[in-house]
């Protein structure tokens, strides 16, 4: 995060600084207008393209290829068909709302599938949910 934070500082300062030597060179050497708003144009143009880049970038999650589902295991427990895309969801990282809107189901219906698989598990916060699931084989 850290690193991220003092690239934009960094690019924002070398922006400011290219804008400032345009600013110069526009009022000493008497450059037309139309080329001091191209350049700034292009600048941001450039910016708002590599921002918008960096933030659409995806997470590529790459699972196991050796991992075996512990039936017996989800059986055992009673998890059922939905409540295990939820889990899976939830290991994800995905929010409640985010969840909800993926399977097409209330917020209440997602609410309930977690608080059921909560019960199931034996865990109280989404993180103790993962980590059991895993001990038990049902992520990889």
């Amino acid at each position: 995060m850290r690193k991220t934070i003092l690239l934009y500082g960094v690019a924002m300062a070398a922006l400011t600084g290219i804008l400032k030597f345009i600013e110069y060179r526009f009022f000493i050497h008497d450059l037309s207008l139309e080329f001091y708003f191209g350049m700034v144009a292009t600048i941001f143009t450039g910016l708002g393209v590599w921002v918008g880049l960096r933030l659409t970038r995806r997470k590529v999650v790459i699972a196991s290829p050796d991992f075996k589902l512990n039936e017996p295991e989800l059986q055992r427990l009673g998890i059922s068909k939905r409540e295990y895309e939820v889990l899976e969801l939830i290991a994800q990282g995905l929010s409640n709302q985010e969840i909800a809107e993926k399977l097409f189901v209330s917020l209440n219906t997602i609410k309930t599938h977690s608080s059921n698989l909560f019960m199931k598990l034996d865990a109280r916060r989404r993180t103790q949910a993962i980590h059991r699931a895993k001990e038990l084989g049902l992520l990889p």
